[in-house]
């Protein structure tokens, strides 16, 4: 497991900055100031993240799942600067799934892969067509492209020997999976940062839980990544996370903190203040209470 030194910026000034060929052009000295705060904070959350739920270990290959978009940019680089002054020795390796969208620009993530001088694979599978021959019209393709990513995914972390899978959802993101799931599938989860997969065969990882996606943004605006937009999805009307989104953007504009509460409200549960049968044993509070009355009474007569 790592130590806390792994996240705190003042540990080793060689991993507080980006390496050289990735030092945005900056116009002044304050937007450098900004610009290393900022990394700072996504460096020492992401850090915060992988110690909490003990996410890397010695000799682990992470496989970082690359779509093009923002998130995973950050993720990759995040992780890229905090693996130079990590106390255990771990491998990235990026992935980028070309699902055979029209118009996808499959030059970019190769050029700028080779350029920073990472290892990655670019995994072609043709998700697109199933998805638009097995979605009805007016329905949102997100349910099925999912399924049909993490499998291709999956799959191909045990081809190349990785044993962790990061992925790129940020905090919103998991707050938007939890309301989701409250008002369209009658369930009270979200996404947890370190997963199990169904199978049993992959440990995903989500590095980036506890980052705002505001900053993630500010992030990549400065870094300059060349974003790949997602055409399949990201053009649909009324998606339901979509609106998800702009509720909780709401909140946040109009009830500064409200997010914050939110998402420490998923780290803190308490299950017998619910109503889950499976999580508590609630048949069994009258013997509980017994069992406690008899141990007081007991200790009465001792003293």
């Amino acid at each position: 497991m790592l130590s806390p030194d792994f996240f705190d910026p003042s540990s080793a000034t060689r991993a507080t900055n980006a390496a050289p060929e990735q030092q945005p052009e900056l116009q002044d000295a304050k937007q450098k100031r900004e610009f290393n705060k900022l990394q700072k904070r996504l460096r020492r959350e992401v850090g915060n993240a992988i110690i909490d739920y003990n996410m890397i270990d010695e000799g682990d290959r992470v496989m970082v799942c690359l779509s093009g978009g923002k998130d995973s940019y950050t993720m990759l680089e995040i992780l890229r600067n905090l693996q130079r002054n990590a106390p255990v020795n771990f491998s990235l390796v990026a992935v980028n799934l070309d699902q055979k969208q029209p118009g996808f620009p499959e030059h970019v993530l190769p050029r700028y892969l080779d350029k920073l001088g990472v290892e990655y694979h670019i995994l072609e599978r043709d998700t697109y067509s199933v998805v638009k021959e097995k979605t009805p019209e007016g329905k949102t393709t997100c349910a099925l492209c999912s399924r049909l990513r993490r499998g291709s995914l999956y799959g191909f972390a045990e081809e190349i020997g990785a044993n962790k899978i990061a992925l790129g959802h940020h905090r919103e993101d998991i707050l938007e999976t939890l309301f989701l799931n409250m008002f369209f599938g009658g369930t009270l989860k979200a996404m947890p940062p370190k997963l199990l997969s169904d199978d049993g065969k992959n440990i995903v990882i989500r590095p980036l839980a506890y980052c705002k996606e505001a900053d993630i943004a500010e992030f990549s605006r400065l870094m300059e990544f060349p974003i790949i937009p997602c055409n399949l999805c990201g053009s649909q009307p009324n998606m339901q996370r979509q609106i998800v989104k702009d509720m909780l953007a709401e909140w946040d504009k109009k009830h500064p903190g409200r997010l914050e509460s939110m998402f420490k409200a998923v780290t803190n549960v308490a299950p017998s203040q619910l109503a889950d049968r499976a999580l508590f044993d609630f048949v069994g509070l009258e013997a509980k209470q017994a069992a406690l009355m008899e141990g007081r009474i007991q200790a009465f007569n001792v003293s």
